[in-house]
């Protein structure tokens, strides 16, 4: 009986060492360099913005066009706004929408849009916009208003 054993450990001793070629040329070939090829998903942006009028008078109502150019494009990056208003008052909002609430995060559902900004003060207005992204990158943006009154 023992001759039989013996008999069949040799005779699987070629496929045991084939078995160890694999294994090994299949290791060699997973560690190669190929680790360089990354997906990138976090693209910073800009903003573009119309020209506005330097003076707003109370209760008058004014356009800020924003554009948002990518300088990638990654299909699931999410776009986000955020207001402060500094000097005077007034309301800010998004097309017909309900004017925002100062400090809150609003989601935009588009990279090109129009914000009303509509003074309810006599006085010299000021205000910053940030723009982010899911990814953390931000841009702020500035606006200030004369009292045309």
């Amino acid at each position: 009986m023992r001759a039989i054993f013996n008999k069949f450990r040799v005779g699987l001793l070629p496929t045991y060492i084939l078995l160890a070629i694999l294994t090994a040329s299949v290791s060699l070939v997973s560690c190669s360099k190929d680790d360089d090829l990354e997906i990138q998903n976090n693209f910073p942006f800009e903003v573009n913005v119309m020209p506005i009028p330097k003076d707003v008078a109370n209760g008058q109502t004014v356009e800020i066009r924003i554009t948002i150019q990518r300088n990638g494009n990654y299909m699931d990056t999410e776009y986000f706004l955020r207001y402060f208003q500094f000097d005077g008052q007034g309301t800010l909002r998004y097309y017909d929408e309900p004017p925002y609430l100062p400090n809150d995060l609003y989601s935009l559902p588009s990279e090109q849009f129009r914000l009303y900004y509509t003074s309810t003060s006599a006085v010299s207005q000021s205000f910053e916009v940030w723009i982010s992204d899911s990814f953390g990158n931000e841009k702020q943006l500035s606006f200030q208003f004369n009292s045309s009154d």
